[in-house]
């Protein structure tokens, strides 16, 4: 096999991953190429590239997905190889073909075996053959509703539904009965075909408390393939991962090489070269038996905990191969050394069912001594046209109770001002029992999510934004006396009042004094000797002698503050009006929960609804949220199929059924 060398390589994607491959790039003395929509104009990825090419607007339909606009790209940029990252166009097989054919060089598996992996029939066929075992289910081509409907009653019920393309949980339903199956599968084929383009479904058996357990795969072109270990990815939620890490907790050494040569003979039946991971399922209760349930053609999103653990580095390997070099390591010379966990940062909200949030990263505050994998710094714009992965926090330790106290230390210290974030999830579950026994499952997320609730917000904290705005309106008074905040009166001093909602808690808070010596009231709570110093983003305040440090920044209305308890953020309100209520009448009006798309419409125009009824879905960030009636009465729809709404926007109006209109 010819070895090539690589000068310049295009990067085909965003994000964190685009980062992380270009800093590769970068080590290995390779001329980076990134690509950006519009949505993307000043990313990361696009700063931190020697090259930058835009391929389209922010829909990724006509930019990050677009074929021939990133051939193009590498070919006017002289790039001789392309890193598809992970997403995307990643497990494209037409991609893949396309720049054979314009002579650049794929960083990733053959084309066939993009195609059969890509299909999770075909390859379910493909590795049996290689006595890989697999899931009991139904998986021919061409599975038709009512196909399915009966033979899922073989199968045995609970039963998983699967897209045959794609992954990342898109399409996938667990239906505990037959009676769910019908509208599973309506609602499954629908998301597979927006995610993938591709409805193809099929079952399989859904195994009582589940494990997931993946296995990275190296191959090359000279007939080696050795495996890496395993990875533990059991803590999902809807059959998204949140945190994963390596080994895991529950194989021993005779079952781990065991699936690891699974793993191989997996890659070796479809001749597979690159680097890729094969995904198994293992019961919580019989660990030492496994199925292959996919093998993703691919880099991971958690492949840095394998690096951790192993020292070796997957996308330079990834690069080399594709090269035509050999692989430079043998199965006999990898050693899983230590432990190392991953925790995914998503702009989400979960104190409102995880609903992608959004907005511009005002500042980042990120830990030290461990590893972080970004794609944003001060000034990204999160929008709805992507996934809502921000970062990774990574942290190793020699055994596994070490890495997760490193963690959690490391999450406490991982704050992104002016977005919502999910960490204070993550700390949450890092601490719950059974994640500290390893006694996990694919379930015991969602079996949490009734436990967790937010912190109420301090007085101190309440306290500190006040500070901070007071601190800016001395700053403004520039040494006028008589512009000064100080309260100063002939009598009593007037104080500075500020009133604040942070969360469900809305107070106000009142300061007199200088900032060298002041007095903080606050309405529904105590009073608080105060000092306060602001040096840029750096504020610090001493409520009744206790000093804290908090990092700072505000965007209108919105002050974000990074403190000892998280990330809070505290919204500066106007005085409500003095009026009379007026008497609630009833009606309803349903609105976006989120920036997105609408994907389905469940009613008619002026149609009579019952409470609970589905009225409008809406789609973002791969997420699809249904809306329904609050009250019984009649349809307004504000919105069509294929509208793009904002957060906020009315989407239909419900007008409540009077007894009159109900006779």
């Amino acid at each position: 096999m010819t070895v090539r060398r690589f000068d310049t390589v295009l990067v085909a994607n965003r994000g964190e991953i685009a980062v992380r491959v270009i800093r590769t790039l970068r080590a290995m003395g390779i001329r980076a190429v990134a690509v950006y929509s519009d949505a993307d104009d000043g990313a990361r990825h696009v700063a931190e590239a020697d090259v930058a090419v835009r391929i389209g607007p922010a829909s990724a339909r006509q930019s990050y997905l677009d074929i021939k606009a990133i051939v193009g790209a590498a070919a006017r940029t002289g790039a001789q190889a392309v890193h598809p990252g992970y997403g995307f166009l990643a497990e494209n097989a037409e991609f893949a073909a396309a720049l054979h054919a314009a002579g650049i060089v794929f960083i990733g598996p053959p084309v066939p075996a993009i195609g059969t992996m890509g299909d999770k029939i075909a390859a379910k066929a493909a590795v049996s053959a290689f006595g890989v075992p697999v899931v009991p289910g139904i998986s021919r081509p061409g599975l038709t509703d009512d196909d399915l409907i009966a033979g899922a009653p073989e199968v045995g019920f609970p039963v998983l539904v699967k897209p045959s393309a794609g992954g990342g949980g898109k399409g996938m339903r667990v239906v505990h009965s037959a009676d769910e199956l019908p509208a599973a599968l309506v609602s499954a084929r629908r998301e597979a075909a927006s995610a993938f383009g591709d409805d193809t479904l099929f079952l399989e058996r859904f195994v009582l408390r589940p494990r997931h357990i993946e296995v990275q795969v190296l191959a090359d072109g000279h007939g080696n393939v050795i495996h890496l270990g395993e990875r533990e990815c059991s803590l999902q939620r809807r059959h998204q991962k949140v945190i994963e890490e390596a080994p895991s907790p529950l194989l021993d050494a005779a079952t781990r090489a065991r699936i690891g040569e699974a793993a191989c003979n997996t890659a070796r039946s479809v001749d597979y070269t690159g680097a890729g991971t094969v995904e198994f399922i293992v019961s919580a209760d019989k660990p030492d038996e496994f199925f292959f349930m996919e093998m993703n053609t691919r880099l991971q999103v958690e492949h840095p905990v394998t690096e951790l653990v192993t020292g070796v580095d997957l996308v330079e390997l990834q690069v080399r191969v594709a090269a035509g070099e050999p692989l430079p390591i043998r199965q006999e010379d990898v050693t899983l050394d230590g432990h190392a966990i991953e925790a995914r940062v998503y702009a989400e909200d979960p104190a409102n069912g995880f609903l992608p949030t959004g907005g511009t990263v005002l500042d980042v505050v990120e830990p030290e001594r461990v590893r972080v994998d970004s794609g944003i710094y001060p000034g990204t714009v999160v929008g709805s046209d992507y996934d809502p992965m921000l970062a990774k926090i990574i942290a190793y330790a020699d055994n596994r109770s070490g890495a997760l106290r490193g963690l959690d230390r490391a999450l406490a210290q991982t704050a992104v001002l002016g977005v919502t974030t999910n960490i204070d999830f993550l700390r949450f579950l890092l601490a719950d029992p059974d994640v500290i026994a390893g006694q996990l499952d694919t379930g015991l997320l969602d079996r949490r999510l009734p436990d967790y609730t937010t912190a109420p917000v301090a007085d101190e904290d309440l306290v500190a934004a006040a500070a901070y705005r007071w601190l800016q309106c001395w700053a403004a008074a520039d040494d006028n006396l008589w512009s000064a905040p100080s309260g100063w009166r002939t009598g009593q001093r007037a104080p500075s009042t500020f009133r604040l909602q942070a969360g469900e808690r809305v107070d106000h808070v009142r300061i007199t004094g200088s900032p060298d010596t002041a007095v903080a009231t606050v309405e529904d709570g105590g009073t608080y000797s105060l000092t306060a110093r602001l040096d840029g983003r750096d504020l610090t305040v001493a409520v009744d002698g206790l000093r804290t440090d908090y990092i700072v920044a505000s965007d209108g209305p919105h002050i974000w503050l990074a403190g000892p308890h998280g990330t809070v953020a505290v919204h500066e309100v106007r005085e409500a009006p003095v009026r009379p209520d007026d008497e609630h009448s009833g009606d309803a009006e349903l609105v976006s929960p989120m920036p997105g798309a609408v994907v389905a419409v469940g009613v008619t125009d002026g149609a009579t609804v019952a409470t609970g009824a589905v009225v409008v879905t809406v789609e973002a960030m791969k997420m699809e949220h249904t809306l329904s009636s609050p009250v019984g009465g009649v349809v307004e729809l504000l919105v069509a199929v294929g509208d793009q709404v904002k957060v906020g926007q009315p989407l239909a109006r419900i007008t409540a059924a009077t007894k009159e209109t109900q006779q």
